[in-house]
C-alpha cells in the first residue's frame, strides 16, 4: 500500500493522477473525433491522413532521438543541480532543433521526388507541424522533474480546442486538409506554452553548449534512438507498407482498428511515465528496492491488462457498433487480431522500459527491438500483398509476441530477474 504521507510517494501519486487525466483525454477525445471524421471524410480520405501521419511519424522519431528515456533519466537524477539542468535542457533542445531542420529537408526531397506524395504534397507539409510542436514541447523535462501536471494542463487545453475545431470546421469531404492543420496547430501551441513554463516555473533558460557536451548527450541517446527507429518498423512502417501495396481505403480500415488499439495501449503510459523517473532515482540508491517496486507493478498491470484483452476480443463487434455504428466489418477482424497487443505492451514496458532501461541495459534492449523491426519488415512484405490489412495485423502481432518473449528471457537470465523471486 502506498504511504501518501511520504513526500516521494505523494509526488508519485500526484504525477500518476495527472497522467491518468491526460491519458483519459487521449483516449476519449479520439473516440469522439475519429468516428466523426470517418463518416464525414470517408474511409479513403481517413486512410490518406493516416498514411501521411505514418510518414511524418518517422521524423518524430528522428527528432525525439533517445531523449524520451535518457534525458528524462538525467533530469530526474540531477534535478537539484540548476547548472546541470540548464546544460541538459539546452543540449537536448539544440540537438532536437538541428534534427528537425534535417528532417524537414528530407521531407521536401521525399515529397517532390515521388508521384505518390506529389499528388497530396500539402497534406505532408501541414502534418509536419506535429514534429515541430513535439520538438518545442520538452515532455522529457517535465517527466524528469516529476511535474506531469504541466503536461496535463497544456494537453487538456490544446486537445479540447482541437476537438471543438474539428466539429466546427470539418463539414465535408473537401475539408480533409483542415485536419492536419488543426493537429499541427495544437502541437505548436502546446510546445510554445511549455517553453514559457520551463523558464517561469523552473528558471531554466537556454544556453549554447560546447560541441563536446552536445556529442556526449547524442552518444548517450544513440541506442534508444536505434530502438525507436526499430519500433517504427513494426508500427508506422506497417501502415506505410500497406499504403504502398494496397490503397487508401484498405489503409483506412486498418488504421481505424489500429487507432483504437493505440488508444487502449495509452492506458499503460501514465504508469510508465510516472514510475520511470521515480524508479530511476530509487535504483541509484537501492537496486533491491527498485526491483521490488517493478515486480509489484508487473503483477498488477499484467492482470488488469489481460482482463481488458479478453473484453476487447469477445466484445469487438459491440465496441465498433458503439463507436462507429455499422459498416466497418473489415476493421473488426483486424481489431480482434490486434486485441492481444495492449497486454503484450504492458509486459514489454515493465520489463523493457522500467527494468532494462532504468538499469541502463540500453544496448541489450536495442538489439531486441532492432531484430523485431527487421522481422516485421520481412513478415509485412510477405503477408500484406497476400492478405492486405489482415496480413498487416498478423505481422504486428507476431512481432509483439517475439519482443515479449525475448525481453522476458533476457530478464530471467540476468541479474535483473524478478519473476520467481521473493
Amino acid at each position: 500500500m502506498l504511504n501518501i504521507k511520504n513526500k516521494d510517494n505523494k509526488n508519485l501519486l500526484s504525477n500518476f493522477i495527472s497522467l491518468i487525466v491526460l491519458q483519459g483525454l487521449n483516449i476519449v477525445l479520439p473516440l469522439i473525433t475519429m468516428p466523426y471524421l470517418v463518416i464525414v471524410l470517408g474511409t479513403e480520405y481517413f486512410g490518406l491522413l493516416a498514411f501521411a501521419t505514418a510518414i511524418i511519424s518517422y521524423f518524430s522519431i528522428i527528432t525525439n532521438y533517445g531523449f524520451n528515456i535518457t534525458a528524462t533519466r538525467e533530469i530526474s537524477i540531477h534535478r537539484g543541480d540548476d547548472l546541470k539542468l540548464i546544460e541538459i535542457f539546452s543540449s537536448v533542445m539544440t540537438i532536437k532543433f538541428l534534427l528537425m531542420i534535417v528532417s524537414f529537408l528530407i521531407l521536401l526531397i521525399l515529397v517532390f521526388s515521388f508521384d505518390k506524395f506529389i499528388v497530396e504534397w500539402e497534406i505532408y507539409l501541414y502534418t509536419f507541424g506535429i514534429v515541430a510542436g513535439q520538438v518545442f514541447f520538452p515532455v522529457w523535462f517535465f517527466q524528469g522533474m516529476e511535474k506531469m501536471k504541466y503536461i496535463t494542463y497544456l494537453n487538456v487545453l490544446t486537445k479540447t480546442i482541437f476537438t471543438i475545431a474539428v466539429f466546427l470546421l470539418v463539414k465535408a469531404q473537401d475539408d480533409y486538409f483542415i485536419v492536419p492543420i488543426l493537429t499541427s496547430f495544437g502541437f505548436l501551441i502546446s510546445g510554445i506554452l511549455s517553453l514559457r513554463l520551463v523558464k517561469k516555473k523552473f528558471n531554466v533558460k537556454f544556453k549554447f553548449q560546447k560541441f563536446a557536451v552536445l556529442k556526449n548527450y547524442a552518444i548517450d541517446g544513440w541506442y534508444i534512438f536505434i530502438s525507436n527507429i526499430s519500433v517504427s518498423m513494426y508500427t508506422m512502417t506497417t501502415t506505410v507498407i500497406l499504403g504502398f501495396f494496397t490503397n487508401n481505403i484498405i489503409v483506412g480500415y486498418y488504421s481505424i482498428a489500429d487507432k483504437l488499439i493505440n488508444a487502449l495501449k495509452q492506458l499503460i503510459a501514465p504508469v510508465s511515465q510516472a514510475l520511470y523517473p521515480f524508479i530511476s532515482r530509487k535504483a541509484e540508491v537501492s537496486k533491491k528496492e527498485a526491483l521490488k517496486l517493478i515486480k509489484k507493478a508487473a503483477t498488477s498491470l499484467s492482470i488488469f491488462s489481460f482482463i481488458c484483452v479478453l473484453f476487447l476480443f469477445f466484445f469487438a463487434e459491440n465496441v465498433f457498433e458503439l463507436v462507429f455504428g455499422e459498416g466497418l466489418e473489415n476493421s473488426i477482424l483486424i481489431f480482434k487480431i490486434l486485441a492481444l497487443i495492449p497486454f503484450l505492451v504492458v509486459i514489454d514496458t515493465v520489463f523493457g522500459t522500467l527494468l532494462m532501461l532504468v538499469f541502463k541495459r540500453n544496448k541489450e534492449y536495442s538489439r531486441i527491438i532492432i531484430s523485431a523491426g527487421l522481422l516485421n519488415l520481412f513478415l509485412a512484405v510477405i503477408l500484406i500483398p497476400l492478405f492486405e490489412g489482415v496480413g498487416a495485423a498478423v505481422s504486428v502481432l507476431i512481432v509483439e509476441v517475439f519482443i515479449t518473449v525475448k525481453i522476458v528471457l533476457y530478464i530471467q537470465n540476468s541479474d535483473l530477474k524478478i519473476i520467481g523471486n521473493n
